[in-house]
């Protein structure tokens, strides 16, 4: 497994090793192991997995939970291909505004890790891009909040050749700016005190 640091503190790229035979390929997404050796510890417990399938086009997010609770991630693409993207929204992180994207997909299996606090968001690059999620925290829809991907300002890498498919939450959703003077923002020290 090949682990790297995004360019968003405490968000982490893990690539596991694909064994492809002739009757098609064996892989692990996710593999403590190597999780423990990235982050110094285990993996939250999981408390929801979620699927999702999505027509090329489909811009999800950015999604964030109210913290606390807050929700931590790790996402991988199981079919189709998808610009996952992860938001530094922590107010006070080192980090705060920078984002970073990977490219995931089921040829190199590259998953994602997202702490608690931060925003996801991703760009569906296929029809039927299929993108599954394993969740610390479960679904409460009051804590569920989003802003938009399209804030200027963040300047998230859409492809120019993407005509954006939102929900309607998604595209009235506040830009950062907005969101950081409504005060809706995670708080960095609380974020990482949830994450230990």
């Amino acid at each position: 497994m090949d682990i790297r640091e995004l360019a968003v503190e405490g968000a982490v790229e893990f690539t596991p090793r694909v064994f492809p035979d002739e009757r098609g390929l064996f892989v692990s997404p996710f593999q403590e192991e190597a999780f423990e050796k990235a982050m110094g510890r285990p993996l939250f417990p999981v408390a929801q997995t979620n699927h999702s399938r999505s027509a090329r086009g489909v811009v999800r997010g950015v999604h964030f939970t109210v913290t606390p609770p807050g929700t931590a991630k790790y996402v991988y693409c199981a079919q189709g291909s998808a610009l996952d993207i992860v938001v530094d929204i922590r107010v006070g992180s080192p980090t705060y505004g920078r984002w970073d994207a990977v490219l995931l997909d089921p040829v190199h299996f590259r998953a994602m890790y997202f702490p608690v606090g931060v925003g996801h968001a991703f760009v569906a690059l296929e029809d039927d891009t299929v993108m599954s999620y394993m969740l610390s925290s479960g679904y409460v829809a009051e804590n569920e909040l989003a802003l938009s991907a399209l804030d200027p300002e963040l300047g998230l890498p859409v492809p120019a050749d993407i005509v954006p498919v939102m929900s309607d939450r998604d595209r009235v959703a506040p830009t950062l700016a907005q969101a950081a003077a409504a005060g809706i923002l995670p708080d960095y020290a609380t974020c990482r005190e949830l994450t230990r």
